[in-house]
């Protein structure tokens, strides 16, 4: 599970843009289509990213006191940060709180990382790699794996899970979904489009 948006609906969606941008290299325009993304609002949110963070050693100090104290609201966290020297009012705390999805719901619920597999159900398929996962021909060997993102929108915490098909000789991507739930459909999808793009492999490939 990889955490990399906060926010706003806006802020949110362009920090995930910005990391599958950079991380899997998929073309911008594609990206910003499907989460429906202005351009003009992407850049105007990653020119204020790389603006300097003035309250970054606050934002770190928040964060290591609610790794000691889970259940801590707002207050205590004023208090908190006073008794370590950060003399901050309540609503700043609050905005950064927010910012940092550090604020507390009327419940816990400890989160899960996302694990695709459930246990031995029906045939196993055969494992037909055996960790041997370099190949000096293009498309034949394909390999995918499943990324759960956590973003903010509306400051509520939401899911979305990428899908990529990447080819072992080069790690390019070769297709990718993304979806708002871990389901078959958009493995599917992804895989004929990523079978679709390897057809000129003369040789048998290994998904």
């Amino acid at each position: 599970t990889e955490e990399v948006a906060t926010g706003t609906t806006s802020e949110g969606k362009s920090r995930l843009v910005q990391y599958l941008q950079r991380r899997f290299k998929f073309p911008l325009k594609v990206l910003l289509s499907i989460t429906g993304l202005p351009k003009a609002t992407y850049y105007y949110w990653v020119a204020r990213f790389e603006r300097p963070n003035k309250d970054k050693e606050i934002e770190q100090e928040m964060i290591r006191i609610r790794t000691e104290h889970p259940n801590a609201g707002y207050r205590p966290m004023v208090e908190l940060l006073k008794q370590r020297g950060f003399h901050i009012n309540h609503k700043k705390v609050q905005r950064l709180m927010k910012k940092l999805g550090l604020r507390v719901t009327s419940y816990w619920r400890k989160s899960r990382k996302y694990n695709s597999y459930k246990g031995k159900v029906g045939t196993v398929a055969k494992n037909k790699l055996h960790r041997r996962f370099k190949t000096s021909i293009p498309h034949q060997k394909i390999t995918t794996d499943t990324t759960e993102f956590k973003y903010y929108e509306n400051g509520i915490q939401k899911k979305c899970y990428l899908n990529p098909f990447l080819d072992l000789f080069n790690n390019e991507v070769l297709s990718f979904e993304i979806s708002k739930q871990p389901t078959y459909q958009a493995i599917s999808k992804a895989l004929t489009q990523a079978l679709e793009v390897t057809s000129d492999c003369p040789y048998r490939r290994t998904f």
